[in-house]
């Protein structure tokens, strides 16, 4: 539903310290304060609309919102469907990531003549980490795994040649790189790159009807 709406008009406005808005199908005037952060993002049919840490403002958002889509601009929306997420405590699922907020301490020591202090700086970290159980879910569905994430050969690739059946598993495995090398934890992209090349030598040992050990060798 915010597709839709956000598809239709595109606007920028300057926005006042407070601002009163009219809307004909409203019985009461809505009042949005002004927030010096707010951010939108939409992709793939999701929207985020993002903001420093004021819930109050996020809940008025959601209300006003709803209300906007349903009753001026006619397109029914499902408030349920509509989360609202402390980045600080909770994973948000976006881009095929699962993103949140994260306070690091740093200690600090100075010293000063005879004296020494310890400084506590608490420091800001938007930590990003691969999503494991879908892409264990996509792998299954492509035949690369079983659904507890252990690698299978691939049948259907039986007929090509060596070079192939490594050229598409490297060209996987390095397009899931490339798109996850900016999170900050790795270790969920080492296991799906595990999978893959498990499942490469097993699709080959399966071809040839050889042992592991020889084309890990190759790889």
């Amino acid at each position: 539903s915010s597709g839709l709406l956000f598809e239709r008009i595109s606007f920028y406005g300057k926005v006042e310290d407070l601002v009163q808005v009219f809307v004909n199908d409203f019985q009461d005037n809505l009042w949005l304060f002004k927030h010096p952060i707010m951010h939108y993002v939409r992709y793939q049919g999701k929207s985020v609309l993002a903001s420093k840490d004021m819930p109050l403002l996020m809940n008025k958002w959601k209300y006003y919102l709803v209300n906007l889509w349903q009753w001026h601009f006619h397109v029914w929306s499902q408030p349920g469907r509509i989360h609202i997420n402390h980045l600080y405590k909770d994973y948000i699922y976006f881009l095929g990531y699962l993103s949140r907020g994260r306070l690091n301490t740093l200690v600090v020591r100075s010293q000063m003549l005879e004296n020494a202090f310890l400084i506590d700086n608490a420091m800001k970290q938007f930590e990003t980490t691969v999503p494991i159980i879908p892409l264990i879910g996509s792998l299954t569905t492509a035949r690369f795994c079983n659904s507890l994430g252990h690698p299978i050969s691939k049948p259907t690739w039986a007929d090509s040649s060596d070079s192939y059946i490594i050229d598409r598993f490297m060209r996987i495995c390095r397009n899931l790189s490339h798109y996850h090398s900016g999170s900050s934890k790795k270790k969920s992209l080492y296991r799906i790159k595990y999978i893959l090349r498990v499942s490469c030598v097993k699709s080959l040992v399966r071809k040839h009807k050889s042992t592991v050990r020889v084309f890990l060798k190759r790889l």
